[in-house]
């Protein structure tokens, strides 16, 4: 990929970044660098996640010709990335819907269970997991109906509660989340590959860690639900109370001999860019790749950090680039009676938060995108800012407040055409953002 001038073209240069951190989050290196040797029986696939297809089509292309391999992995709708010539299908691979889940997400979570029987201590399972895998893979505990956990899995999504909190509310609401699909397979032994999408790469949170034993408890499920007022139906609740629905936990022999590998975290994804940046000739600085918090909050908080380097040069010296992941969160607001649904996911509504706060900034360019290519459920990646992004927003007629009273970056963005459109990307590393300081 060659590099665009930032001075020439600000938003190449930002587009650039983003897709070399996105490249370096492709499963195939990773993959290969933690495969497990064939066992003496057979090897069997189960998988999550908005990586699904890539981790299967590495895996496929990296197993032996001659070794047994076969297995199941479910991905989210339209995320199959296209076969390469030559590789021959072993693992099927389906598809079902994210962030809210479906019948066919239930439907996969059944027949991997299924295909867990029978397995043997000869045998290997080589589970690969990404974000979205929670959604993905839902079967709810008994007394709960896929439509009450659809409702309960909205509900969160709309609360603004942090990744950890809404997977620990879904393992304890699940039969094959919280290291429960280990369980399963057991004897067999069970190696997990995983692309990280939580801050800290806890693999206990990727996907609501359906392979690895879970530290919490119902009391703390029941803790989140209470703090987010989300109801959960009477009987449910009685079991949370009781501890009935509790998970496996760390120690448990039923972990005995697995192993799990990142094969890629968001922090890799965020030092390639920032290498590429520096290969060039440009500073480039990480801040984290933990950054939490409700996203236009964040996004002023980048924004204050860029005006005081833009106008003092601290707490870094300009030209600059600073790069930053992890997993913000949006709490849909009350929608103003009479006012049009808003559109958008966590990247957009961080750049709104950050061009209200820059004031247009002179110097100034960002793009914010989700490194699986969707942001929230729409189809654009995220959006672009610009200096004079409020100027020609009202040039347009566009008050920002108005949108950011209504969640709608996809609105506001796409009439200035500064959506970053990118389709999937078959991995998900999670939020991804970079702000240019000249």
């Amino acid at each position: 990929m060659t590099m665009p001038d930032p001075r020439q073209n600000p938003t190449a240069f930002l587009r650039h970044l983003y897709d070399v951190a996105v490249q370096s989050a492709q499963p195939l290196q990773g993959l290969q660098a933690h495969l497990p040797a064939p066992p003496k029986g057979r090897t069997l696939v189960l998988g999550a996640g908005k990586a699904g297809g890539s981790m299967a089509q590495a895996l496929e292309a990296l197993w032996p010709a001659d070794a047994p391999l076969s297995g199941l992995v479910v991905t989210r709708y339209g995320h199959i990335p296209p076969r390469p010539a030559g590789l021959v299908q072993r693992i099927e691979v389906v598809e079902a819907a994210h962030p809210v889940p479906d019948a066919a997400g239930l439907q996969a979570a059944e027949r991997m269970l299924a295909l867990t029987q029978g397995l043997t201590a000869d045998d290997l399972v080589i589970c690969l997991i990404s974000g979205g895998g929670s959604a993905l893979l839902t079967l709810p505990a008994d007394g709960l109906t896929l439509a009450e956990k659809q409702r309960i899995n909205k509900e969160l999504l709309a609360s603004g509660a942090a990744i950890g909190e809404m997977n620990c509310v879904r393992k304890h609401l699940s039969r094959i989340k919280g290291g429960r699909l280990a369980a399963a397979c057991a004897p067999a032994r069970v190696v997990t590959l995983t692309i990280s999408d939580v801050p800290g790469d806890d693999p206990s949170i990727i996907a609501s860690g359906p392979t690895v034993p879970d530290a919490s408890t119902c009391a703390d499920a029941l803790a989140i639900l209470d703090r987010y007022r989300i109801t959960v139906p009477p009987a449910v609740r009685a079991a949370l109370e009781a501890g009935l629905l509790e998970t496996p936990k760390p120690g448990d022999a039923v972990f005995a001999g697995h192993a799990v590998h990142l094969i890629a975290t968001p922090q890799q994804s965020l030092e390639a860019a920032a290498q590429a940046a520096r290969a060039a000739g440009w500073a480039a600085h990480i801040l984290s790749d933990e950054i939490e918090g409700e996203s236009r909050e964040v996004g002023k908080v980048h924004a204050a950090l860029a005006r005081a380097v833009a106008q003092r040069g601290a707490p870094f010296a300009r030209p600059c680039v600073l790069l930053s992941g992890g997993e913000t969160t949006v709490t849909v607001r009350p929608r103003p009676e009479g006012a049009p649904k808003g559109r958008g996911g966590r990247a957009g509504e961080f750049c709104m938060g950050l061009a209200q706060a820059l004031q247009g900034q002179s110097g100034v360019w960002a793009l914010a995108a989700d490194t699986d290519g969707i942001d929230g459920v729409e189809d654009n990646a995220g959006a672009i800012v610009t200096p004079d992004t409020l100027a020609r927003g009202r040039a347009l007629g566009l008050r920002l407040d108005d949108h950011l009273d209504r969640n709608d970056a996809y609105g506001y963005f796409s009439a200035l055409g500064d959506l970053v459109v990118t389709g999937p990307t078959h991995t998900n590393v999670n939020d991804f953002r970079v702000l240019l300081i000249l």
